[in-house]
């Protein structure tokens, strides 16, 4: 199936996204960080559906003047659904980009059918932060250590959270890494800043009453900056989510098992 790449003007900030033919509703898929909508290429080509750059990331805008929360994403990806008059969609969101999908089937239910979140990050008050995450919520600190990120050590991150590191390839390295610029850079630290324990309380006490659409957690097991124990805990508090842990997968379990895929593609029909 094609996939078609556009870029357009929302409210003054340009925004990028593919987009294949899909069904009634289309799937929306919303990417993790550092990555972009890059991610879910193979999936739109068997499936259709609309994948955006989240602004900050991939070839969307970066400019210091957005709202890097996760409530400032998900309103940027409202802007797009009415630019482009979807509607209702079916959304799956991985790592943030989970985090910002919730957000948006939280405030407005009506557009957000069901929910596929693979290896989320899990809205709770008491996050075990990984190590880096922890740095990057430190003034100063966080700007250092996203100075001092090169290449290499770029790719070993990603490689090392795979199960199967095959799954990035030199190429896919260089491209997430020429999209690693100050702007992505800036977005991650503001994004982590904002998302402090006060928020996580609130979203879990809200989501528990407010997310109500059928969800399907998919979950690597072998990924090494979340838990899977944050993932029965996250399942439990949102009210209709059912866990699917892969024992074999890592923190993009749909690069490193086949299944992960038809998994996701069977809970959306």
């Amino acid at each position: 199936m094609r996939v078609d790449e556009q870029t357009i003007q929302l409210a003054g900030t340009l925004v990028f996204y593919r987009r294949a033919p899909a069904g009634d509703p289309p799937s929306l898929y919303l990417h993790g960080i550092p990555t972009s909508s890059d991610d879910w290429v193979s999936v739109l080509e068997r499936r259709g559906g609309l994948a955006p750059d989240l602004i900050g990331f991939g070839r969307s805008a970066k400019g210091g003047h957005l709202d890097y929360t996760v409530d400032g994403l998900a309103a940027q990806v409202a802007l797009l659904l009415d630019h482009l008059q979807i509607e209702r969609v079916a959304l799956v969101g991985h790592d943030w980009g989970a985090a910002v999908g919730v957000e948006l089937a939280r405030n407005a239910p009506e557009r957000v059918e069901r929910l596929v979140l693979c290896n989320p990050l899990p809205l709770l008050p008491d996050l075990p932060w990984p190590r880096h995450a922890k740095l990057w919520r430190r003034p100063l600190v966080g700007e250092l250590t996203m100075g001092a990120t090169t290449k290499w050590i770029l790719g070993r991150a990603l490689r090392a959270a795979s199960a199967d590191p095959t799954a990035w390839s030199p190429a896919r390295v260089d491209a997430v890494w020429r999209q690693f610029d100050q702007g992505t850079q800036r977005a991650i630290l503001r994004l982590h800043r904002a998302t402090d324990e006060r928020y996580l309380a609130a979203t879990a006490n809200a989501i528990h009453t407010d997310v109500m659409q059928p969800t399907l957690i998919i979950w690597g097991d072998r990924d090494p900056w979340l838990p899977a124990a944050a993932a029965e805990r996250y399942a439990q508090t949102l009210p209709r989510a059912r866990l699917r842990r892969l024992p074999a997968a890592g923190h993009w379990p749909w690069l490193d098992e086949s299944g992960a895929i038809d998994d996701i593609l069977a809970f959306l029909q």
